[in-house]
């Protein structure tokens, strides 16, 4: 109970700065993504891949951000066995599959499964890096334009606040302009940020829209993987947090039930001690 009470206090005394990071990097996510609504509606040429939907979806990549550590409940356990269930689904469908892994739990998880992860980070899970959602996003990027993956998910959780997590399962590519312009439909979540229904721009490009478009979605990726990093960050320290005191917790129920029960033993040899003195006495009573 003291070791699971001071991990309690070390977690809750980090979920603060964790959950500060996340928030501080939201402004700029949700501004960067109106912006890209905005701009996606004046492009009409076509001339971003990361824009285009392929005609048929034969590969998958799935980025799974979970921990380090374990000791956080179902943190790691949730997303690890969801994506091994979608990965087996497609593989029933003949599609194929890959994962990029954040956090030593999910990557040992599926290597003793036999599933190589395509890029694993190990060691920054609680203090994730730019160059961590960089490295991501480039190989997220190149993949989908030269076409060797037709979709990309990602998954994590979401820190809602100090106390409560929010599992994410969010589309991150293809990003359709139909979803860019479009608020969500309920029930179905992407990694766009849905502001307001976005009416034809009034602005003129020079050169392109389109031109403006090549910065813009790199950006705006490379945004959307290092928030959800702190996000998951932020996360961790909560589940983490809550599952220190519910063991602490239990630890206290235990030991009240031992006491109660070393207070029965107690007074039982108590009990033995006191009539076996009296049972003593009287028989020197009887002998004299």
């Amino acid at each position: 109970m003291q070791v699971t009470r001071t991990m309690e206090m070390i977690s809750t005394a980090r979920i603060r700065r964790a959950l500060d990071r996340a928030e501080r990097a939201m402004p700029f996510k949700q501004a960067l993504t109106r912006m890209l609504a905005n701009v996606a509606g004046a492009a009409r040429d076509g001339g971003q891949p990361l824009l285009q939907e392929h005609d048929k979806v034969k590969k998958v990549l799935f980025i799974l951000i979970a921990s380090d550590r374990g000791l956080a409940g179902g943190f790691n356990v949730t997303p690890e066995r969801q994506v091994e269930r979608e990965m087996a689904a497609l593989k029933a469908k003949g599609v194929a599959s890959e994962v990029i892994t954040c956090g030593r739990k999910p990557s040992e998880y599926f290597v003793s499964r036999g599933i190589t992860p395509a890029m694993t980070f190990i060691g920054i899970s609680s203090e994730p890096t730019q160059d961590e959602a960089d490295r991501i996003a480039a190989y997220v990027m190149e993949g989908y334009a030269s076409c060797r993956f037709d979709e990309v998910r990602i998954y994590y959780w979401h820190a809602k606040n100090r106390v409560d997590q929010t599992y994410v399962n969010e589309k991150l590519l293809p990003l359709t302009r139909e979803e860019l312009m479009m608020p969500s439909k309920p029930g179905k979540r992407t990694a766009v940020e849905q502001i307001d229904h976005v009416r034809e721009t009034e602005f003129e490009f020079d050169p392109s829209a389109t031109e403006v478009l090549g910065y813009l979605i790199p950006a705006y990726v490379r945004t959307v993987v290092y928030h959800a990093l702190l996000d998951s960050a932020a996360a961790e320290h909560g589940a983490r947090r809550r599952a220190m005191q519910s063991a602490s917790d239990s630890a206290e129920e235990v030991l009240k039930v031992l006491s109660r029960t070393y207070n029965r033993v107690r007074q039982g040899s108590i009990t033995t001690e006191l009539n076996e003195i009296v049972g003593g006495a009287s028989a020197l009573e009887e002998n004299s």
